[in-house]
């Protein structure tokens, strides 16, 4: 996390009012990318309630203005393990080349950790490059697995993995 007294952007825990700034953050980021369309109620109601719909949300903060998020989800795989599913990694356009976006990414492994997680795992729109370079830079590895989401953006995502404590 990071320290409200020495800098300016803070990581903190996502409230009920931080909604509208939320979904106003994603659709910005959709918007950078043709064919991406977002459509809260019938495919993103999970942002009306962003702290409730995850198993943990985080927002980034400027000067109280939402400029990042980062979320993840834990479940068991098929072999009772636990793995925890980094979501809504999403970084403003104006925030972006200051290293805010890996820290979005790393957050969640924190968490991991003190859950004694070890396997994370994050999927990823084939369309949002950006984003891949910046995960396989802290050590998540594509897959080779893709799945279409029959979504209105007609999205088809990417898998990546990491093992937490792995190398970057």
């Amino acid at each position: 996390m990071m320290n409200r007294m020495s800098d300016p952007i803070q990581l903190r825990d996502a409230v009920p009012g931080d909604s509208p700034a939320v979904i106003l953050l994603i659709t910005a980021a959709f918007l950078e990318y043709p064919g991406c369309v977002m459509d809260v109620e019938r495919e993103e109601a999970g942002l009306l309630s962003p702290a409730r719909s995850h198993t943990r949300f985080w927002v980034l903060e400027e000067e109280r203005r939402v400029v990042g998020c980062t979320a993840c989800r834990v479940y068991r795989d098929d072999g009772g393990e636990q793995v925890l599913e980094v979501k809504k990694v999403y970084l403003s356009a104006s925030h972006r080349g200051r290293g805010l976006g890996r820290k979005l990414i790393e957050h969640p492994e924190s968490y991991a950790a003190e859950q004694d997680i070890r396997r994370l795992v994050c999927w990823s729109d084939t369309r949002f490059e950006a984003a891949h370079r910046a995960y396989e830079a802290v050590g998540y590895v594509r897959t080779g697995e893709i799945r279409p989401l029959r979504d209105l953006s007609r999205s088809v995502e990417y898998r990546f993995h990491k093992f937490r404590g792995q190398a970057p």
